[in-house]
């Protein structure tokens, strides 16, 4: 019996690690951060795990927030793609453009040719942008929210129809009769919105996928509507199976009330370990991206379990009293593992190397610990997947692949190989070409 198998993507955000401090490890080179040799590196890792897909964030203002921080985008995920799918074979990659500034005449021609020269092996993260200060950069103003996602449904509708308009048997290539392609069936699109328009039509040719795969990201009502009407993949933020399942089925339930299979939209859950031999290992690893920033978090994980905490707290663990007084808040869902683990009688300072405070769930330790975690999330139904950030790019992704990689495989959990070629092959999604009806 062929049981189903999750699937994985890996997060690549610059040339150093998912941590803002990973530049400093090591084994890091500090100019990684414009090698895209190194990028390509990780890349082939990555394929050599047999990942279904890379996902590069992107953010259109200044990420570094502080001097000792790298920024945690590459300098632009585009070319960065474009040279990682040359170096690679199979894997797919997935970047982010916001529908907000960009238009969809260029969206449609960047992302469609990076789909044909990649061999169909390109998904696009569409969002929208609330952020004033990315919007100063394109001399503009945060629309309010509906304007917003307003706009996104006109891109993405606008950006389809554009790949789609060069029909499958356009290109004729027949030098004897000196006929290069059918304009017939290379036609105008003319679509006209509130927010934006195209004639097109776009002279690329279909790839190997038909054109790429739309992911999405976020779980407002906003969101949910575009997810359930265009989004084959969803990149979640889920802190407890119990959230995530909530949220997967959410998508599901917009791609059905959008009239679609929910089966054709995978949500992936975030996981962000730390890899080592034994606990002591992965906490010191772990730690030492938490050191630079410790006193502020130590304040923050004191909110988080509503008892005060100082730096002078932080070689203790929580007193009798405080753990007794200690409860999760409400509003931060990291919350309840932070006081699980407080409860364990860590020290303040090994509570935060746990990975309390970071974006996605941390299983801190060996391997199996690692493993164990994506199985129990993946067979409760909370995910379809997951998005890996590895701590370091350097070493955290051959560790990965190396060792949970394996375990996962050796379980039925993980693939042994591609069964196919592209990026909706890797998803098991079906081929798409011009706008979905």
């Amino acid at each position: 019996m062929n049981r189903k198998k999750m699937l994985i993507g890996m997060q690549m955000g610059n040339g150093y690690g998912a941590q803002t401090s990973a530049w400093l490890a090591h084994n890091v080179d500090p100019y990684n951060y414009a090698n895209l040799d190194a990028h390509v590196r990780y890349a082939q890792a990555a394929e050599r795990g047999k990942f279904q897909f890379i996902f590069l964030p992107d953010f259109l203002s200044q990420s570094q927030k502080f001097d000792h921080e790298s920024p945690q985008l590459t300098m632009d995920p585009f070319i960065t793609m474009a040279i990682m799918a040359r170096e690679t074979h199979k894997i797919g990659f997935a970047a982010t453009a916001s529908t907000t500034f960009f238009e969809p005449y260029n969206l449609a021609r960047i992302l469609k040719t990076l789909d044909v020269v990649s061999g169909g092996r390109i998904g696009w993260n569409a969002i929208t942008t609330s952020d004033a200060i990315s919007a100063a950069n394109f001399g503009a103003q945060i629309a309010d929210r509906d304007a917003r996602y307003a706009r996104a449904h006109e891109v993405v509708q606008i950006v389809q129809a554009l790949w789609g308009s060069w029909e499958h048997d356009a290109w004729i290539a027949d030098k004897e009769k000196g006929i290069f392609a059918d304009l017939s069936k290379i036609q105008p699109i003319g679509l006209q919105g509130q927010y934006v328009a195209s004639r097109g039509p776009l002279e690329i040719p279909p790839s190997k996928q038909g054109q790429p795969v739309i992911f999405q990201a976020g779980g407002s009502p906003h969101s949910l509507a575009l997810t359930g009407r265009f989004a084959n993949a969803v990149i979640g933020a889920t802190f407890t199976v119990e959230d995530s399942r909530r949220q997967r089925a959410n998508v599901r339930r917009a791609a059905e009330e959008a009239g679609r299979d929910p089966d054709e939209v995978k949500f992936f859950a975030g996981i962000s370990p730390t890899i080592a031999p034994t606990k002591r290992e992965a906490l010191d690893r772990r730690g030492q991206f938490v050191e630079p920033d410790i006193h502020q978090r130590v304040g923050y994980l004191g909110m988080m379990l509503g008892v005060p905490l100082t730096s002078d707290d932080l070689d203790s663990p929580l007193t009798t009293s405080a753990l007794a007084a200690a409860r999760p808040n409400r509003s931060d869902p990291r919350s309840p593992k932070a006081l699980e683990i407080a409860r364990q009688g860590w020290s303040v300072r090994d509570i935060l190397y746990h990975g309390v405070i970071d974006y996605h769930p941390s299983p801190i330790g060996p391997a199996h610990l690692t493993a164990d975690h994506m199985q129990e999330w993946f067979e409760a139904g909370a995910c379809d997947g997951f998005w890996f950030s590895p701590d370091v790019y350097e070493d955290g992704i051959t560790t990965f692949v190396d060792e949970v990689v394996p375990i996962l495989q050796k379980r039925g959990l993980f693939h042994d190989d591609y069964e196919g070629n592209t990026l909706r092959d890797h998803l098991g999604i079906p081929y798409q070409y011009g706008m979905q009806h």
